[in-house]
């Protein structure tokens, strides 16, 4: 994407001011510029600034913040619309946040900056790793577009940048989390540009994002933050990036100490900065001082990342006076207007995956909430969030959107057979919490069944998960047995039941398709999920979502994980029958499309709910590919023409 005379003039400002600051420092001042912690250089009037901040799915770690739901529920919207408002909420809540800071504090230390480390592109190519759900799905096209909208999102239009926008892992990464240190992902060139590279260079071309972090791992014996190919000849060379690279945090230290490629930490920061690494989220850099001495790397070379991260720093008009966005107040924080943005986000990344006519629920009189999700805060947060002033659990939301009675019984641990220990959150293992979700359920005109995973259950790398069996990836995709004893109990009581799933990422739902009236799948929806979970069971708002993801019937039908083919994986070269496909989402209503040609649809509501609803377009090349998709609203008897 070309820029135009008056972008390519505002570079050139920011530029030269970066090329002036950085020409009166020191060679010992740049080095310490290139670190996370940057100290300040008060002769040249640099206050001390730390890059590392974090904005998943809303501002995070850093107190009170509107937290929307996970990435991989926001992709299941196939809203880029809803996804620009999310990340132009973010940034407005991140600038407030920023400003207040400065204001009070003066100082911006870890996760009160504006460099953020979001969003991660990374392809889930296989639903046993831990960080899938921080992703946007399987599809290299959903990945780009989404990601884009969110990169707009957050960085704004304008002289100056709201904040920056990091895109990450680069590159072919996506586990296994145990090994990651260490870990050599072997990819050939078709997966490694049309699948693993192929969002990368889409947000770039249409988004330009300011950075771009390197994963831990080695792609093809290079390590990814020290990569001639993919750095020099690829990121900067093909993709015409221009911006800077920062390290996974811990990740230039493993390049000697696990991967073995390097003798030291000087000779891996050398080969990190030389192929383009501008900044060390750790403390390699140290020794770059070293390495200079040594001859592995030039005051020259260092100089243009230094260059680099200043012009990042003078476009966010951190050294500037008339930047509009410091304007933007601390009261948008959680605000009013972001409250209800985050329950349409949620609303819209809840999957209806099967319905016999059960939902919505209309003059049920006692309902039965049964499960270890059902009264739980950390399904609605997921990872890398912020804390929430306010959060409604879904057993909550669904209180408070009936009228009808609801008796709550959590039915089991959530992985814990209950053979031994204590967990402050739910009890004594010696409670006996099946029999009391029977009566329950016995009780009932309906049950909803809250299951599924949580945030400790699939994560990053995690040596204290109490169910990772590969520190935050899982072992198979099956529901926890647990979890499983008390569904088939409850099953066998015989009352209509609903399936609510909230996990982040595929579980093997087979025996519930088979005996739940209704099933969805719930993702972690953020904090107001409660109230879009009941929005959809009452008939409020129809569902609108689509699974990001293929939902398997076992892992026994995946490849090895650590194998990085995409052989035999995703909708489009799964060779298998998923159980729910890629693309897979019910509304409430009856939507006919009828393709007039390969780029226009006529889509028509011919049920009796109003509803929103998205068309996707797809080529075979030869192999089923995602090429388009649009998200419209349908009145009752509407027919609206979509083009693409």
């Amino acid at each position: 994407m070309k820029k135009t005379t008056g972008e390519r003039k505002k570079t050139m400002d920011f530029k030269a001011a970066a090329k002036e600051l950085v020409s009166k420092m020191t060679f010992a001042e740049k080095i310490a510029q290139m670190q996370h912690d940057a100290p300040a250089i008060e002769r040249l009037g640099v206050p001390a600034y730390s890059w590392w901040n974090e904005c998943l799915h809303g501002v995070a770690r850093a107190g009170a913040a509107t937290v929307f739901p996970q990435a991989i529920g926001m992709a299941a919207s196939f809203n880029v619309d809803r996804m620009y408002e999310v990340a132009t909420a973010i940034s407005d809540e991140a600038r407030g946040k920023y400003n207040e800071y400065k204001k009070q504090y003066g100082t911006t230390p870890m996760y009160h900056g504006l460099n953020f480390w979001s969003p991660n592109i990374n392809i889930f190519r296989d639903p046993r790793w831990g960080r899938g759900h921080e992703t946007y799905g399987e599809d290299p096209y959903l990945t780009g577009t989404m990601g884009t909208a969110f990169i707009k999102g957050l960085q704004g239009d304008g002289k100056y940048r709201k904040v920056d926008a990091t895109i990450k892992h680069y590159a072919v990464h996506s586990g296994p989390e145990a090994d990651r240190h260490s870990f050599n992902a072997a990819v050939g060139q078709k997966d490694l540009y049309e699948t693993y590279l192929w969002a990368f260079r889409y947000c770039i071309e249409h988004a330009q994002p300011s950075a771009v972090m390197g994963a831990y791992s080695r792609t093809n014996g290079e390590p990814c933050c020290a990569s001639e190919t993919l750095l020099k000849k690829i990121l900067r060379g093909e993709f015409g990036f221009d911006g800077y690279v920062v390290s996974d945090c811990g990740a230039i230290c493993d390049i000697n100490q696990f991967h073995h490629i390097t003798a030291n930490e000087a000779e891996s920061a050398a080969l990190a900065v030389n192929n383009g690494c501008d900044l060390n989220c750790g403390t390699a850099y140290k020794w770059l001082k070293t390495a200079a001495a040594l001859g592995l790397v030039t005051e020259e070379t260092v100089t243009v990342s230094v260059e680099r991260l200043f012009e990042a720093r003078f476009r966010l008009g951190m050294f500037s006076d008339d930047c509009p966005y410091d304007a933007i107040p601390y009261d948008v924080v959680e605000c009013k207007a972001h409250t209800e943005l985050n329950r349409k986000m949620a609303q819209e990344s809840i999957v209806l995956l099967k319905n016999d006519g059960l939902l919505p629920l209309r003059g049920q009189k006692k309902i039965a909430v049964i499960g270890p999700n059902a009264d739980s805060k950390d399904v609605l947060l997921g990872n890398y969030n912020g804390t929430p002033s306010s959060y409604v659990t879904l057993l909550r939301g669904i209180q408070e959107g009936t009228d009808a009675q609801v008796r709550y019984a959590r039915g089991s641990h959530l992985w814990d057979p209950m053979t031994g220990g204590w967990d402050p959150r739910v009890g004594d293992w010696n409670e006996h919490p099946l029999r009391e979700a029977v009566l329950a359920a016995q009780w009932a005109d309906v049950v909803i069944l809250c299951m599924g995973l949580d945030p400790r259950m699939e994560g990053e790398e995690d040596a204290h998960n109490p169910n990772a069996a590969d520190l935050g990836d899982k072992a198979n995709i099956d529901l926890p047995e647990v979890q499983q004893e008390l569904f088939r109990a409850i099953a066998a009581v015989g009352k209509p039941m609903v399936f609510v799933n909230v996990s982040g990422s595929c579980v093997a739902l087979c025996e519930q398709d088979e005996k739940c009236g209704a099933v969805l799948q719930c993702f972690y929806p953020g904090a107001e999920g409660g109230h879009a979970l009941a929005d959809i069971l009452f008939g409020k708002v129809s569902p609108s979502g689509r699974l990001p993801v293929t939902f398997y019937r076992s892992d026994d039908d995946l490849p090895p994980f650590c194998d990085y083919s995409m052989e035999n994986r995703t909708y489009k070269f799964f060779r298998g029958e998923p159980l729910y496909p890629f693309g897979h989402g019910l509304t409430y209503s009856d939507i006919k499309e009828e393709w007039t040609d390969e780029k226009t649809a006529q889509v028509t509501n011919n049920g009796p709910y109003e509803t929103e609803y998205s068309v996707l377009r797809y080529e075979w090349i030869p192999h089923k590919n995602l090429c388009g998709y649009q998200k419209i609203k349908l009145a009752v008897g509407e027919t609206k023409t979509v083009k693409f």
